[in-house]
């Protein structure tokens, strides 16, 4: 593909999964804000499928974060051909009967949503001399069922998911943009948010009886940049949990 690509929340996950499967003759830089280590193994097995990495350290919860982000990425490239907005989390649940914290909500906008939203318009300069030029948010189905329990969550990605089709519209036809909206994923993102028990339910809510892996993410964001007639779409990957 011969791309360069900016991944952020890279360092576990959907983010390191994608790195991997988009490494070989492609520059990937490899976002992460706490996950030093994680991140240099990814950066490391991208160089060793062939294609050449970049680490970059920011804290996106933070518009000085994103910020930061942006000028390291200048220093080293001067065109951006993907922009891919990974970073975000669930911080932890909080039913609306528990009564809804003003600080969880402005924390978990900031990290799913507003920084994606940021990082889009400041990378628009190199993405204009990129070839192709994309950008690929995560939304997730939390965004499509309401999340009851993480509808903080869900209301951040549902907003990015109408921030996405804005983005395309405004932006075309220099630059794509497009969302992919996972269902349940078994990675790092569950662990603190997340029984057993209640993994375990997902799988058996699922027409596929079972949840799904970041490959399965990754080869999404595969198939979004290699397809030039797709914008303004979001993907749903999500085992039937939600169908349309």
């Amino acid at each position: 593909m011969g791309k360069t690509i900016l991944i952020t929340g890279a360092s576990t996950g959907i983010g390191a999964a994608a790195a991997r499967t988009l490494a070989e003759g492609n520059t990937i830089f490899v976002h992460y804000n706490s996950s030093e280590q994680p991140a240099r193994e990814v950066a490391e097995s991208v160089s060793a499928a062939g294609g050449t990495a970049h680490l970059i350290r920011a804290d996106l919860s933070t518009r000085e974060g994103c910020v930061s982000l942006v000028e390291t990425l200048h220093t080293h490239t001067s065109a951006l051909d993907a922009l891919i907005n990974n970073a975000g989390g669930l911080i932890r649940r909080n039913p609306i009967a528990d009564g809804l914290e003003w600080e969880l909500m402005d924390e978990t906008f900031r990290l799913n949503t507003f920084s994606s939203m940021l990082l889009t318009s400041l990378c628009l300069p190199l993405l204009r001399k990129g070839s192709d030029p994309c950008v690929i948010n995560m939304t997730s189905i939390a965004a499509r069922h309401g999340a009851p329990s993480a509808t903080i969550y869900g209301a951040c990605k549902g907003a990015l998911d109408s921030f996405t089709r804005g983005a395309a519209a405004e932006l075309a036809p220099e630059i794509r943009v497009n969302a992919i909206a996972p269902g349940v994923i078994e990675t790092p993102f569950h662990d603190k948010v997340s029984t057993p028990e209640r993994m375990k339910q997902f799988e058996e809510k699922c027409p596929l009886k079972r949840n799904g892996s970041a490959e399965h993410i990754a080869s999404a964001v595969r198939f979004i940049l290699e397809n030039d007639f797709l914008t303004g779409e979001t993907i749903d990957v999500n085992g039937g949990m939600f169908m349309r």
